[in-house]
């Protein structure tokens, strides 16, 4: 007779890995969900999907082929990064094993543990799936002390209370702010302590929200402004506000204000570009003036030399 295990995930607890989302992993009336991971990286969203009739076999493919697809919306991200590829998989007695090739091993920690509660809550709403297993390369996949993580469903991930999700870390952001003219961007160096699981992306522009605190220097974004998300996809960071950054009574330039935004996420980030979103559309015209419909580049040339001693 063969033993289920009842593991913890790791680092995660439903709470974190559902947070916001106010959603179960038992479809909703019928529903089928693909579980995502969001902008952040730091829990999973469910989407309905549509799954299509057939066996529980080729619906268990559509799936799989559903997670290797990027999503539309930059809110959320595919929980299987691009390198991760299936080997081969069998279904016995409501009981499903999965092979993946050893480029698993590439996952850091909390990616891994991300994609395997995606995986496990989308295939297990299928019917005729109770308990899933991963294997890699034919071996049974093992936790950082080397016991094997063995059957999986919803409940395998559970509260851990010895978690550090919460952790926080210091650090220095390179800020653009506007000169007191509104004609150049002026820089201004802040010490911020962020909690880890927030992207550095989202704390810039939560600071530029914020202010600046360095005389000379003055706001490029309404203090209303809210953000409705970032997220970052194949070298652009994608910034998603609500109408209020369309709002600002100060007299600095249009470039002025896109270009804090742009400037600040390249120095600080990871990303090269930078795509302004109102309300999640490209389509508007920023004063009247500069288009929002492609992502920007930093521009140099707007940054005021600063005083030498």
């Amino acid at each position: 007779m063969r033993k289920y295990d009842r593991f913890a995930a790791g680092l995660f607890c439903l709470c974190f890995l559902f947070g916001g989302c106010g959603q179960g992993t038992v479809p909703d009336g019928g529903r089928t969900y693909i579980y995502y991971v969001n902008a952040e990286g730091t829990g999973l969203v469910p989407e309905t999907y549509e799954l299509p009739d057939g066996s529980t076999d080729s619906q268990i493919d559509a799936m799989i082929k559903e997670f290797g697809k990027t999503p539309d919306s930059i809110d959320y991200k595919s929980a299987w990064p691009e390198y991760i590829k299936v080997n081969d998989w069998r279904l016995e007695d409501s009981d499903l094993e999965i092979d993946f090739a050893d480029t698993y091993f590439r996952m850091d920690k909390t990616e891994e543990v991300l994609f395997r509660a995606a995986t496990v809550h989308t295939l297990e709403q299928l019917g005729g799936v109770d308990y899933i297993r991963f294997t890699v390369g034919g071996r049974a996949l093992r936790d950082s002390e080397g016991k094997e993580e063995g059957y999986m469903n919803h409940d395998s991930f559970v509260e851990n209370t010895g978690s550090t999700l919460h952790s926080y870390q210091e650090g220095t952001l390179h800020l653009f702010f506007a000169n007191k003219s509104g004609d150049k961007l002026a820089e201004e160096e802040v010490s911020v302590r962020y909690n880890s699981n927030i992207s550095v992306e989202k704390r810039i522009v939560e600071q530029l929200i914020k202010g600046p605190s360095m005389e000379g220097t003055y706001p490029t974004l309404p203090p209303e402004t809210k953000i409705l998300g970032v997220s970052v996809r194949e070298g652009i960071c994608y910034v998603n506000f609500d109408e209020g950054f369309l709002n600002m009574d100060y007299k600095i330039s249009p470039e002025v204000r896109i270009y804090s935004v742009v400037n600040s996420i390249v120095e600080g980030g990871e990303m090269g570009q930078v795509q302004i979103l109102i309300n999640g559309k490209t389509d508007a015209v920023y004063q009247d003036n500069i288009t929002l419909e492609k992502p920007f580049s930093r521009n140099l040339e707007l940054v005021e030399e600063k005083e030498k001693d």
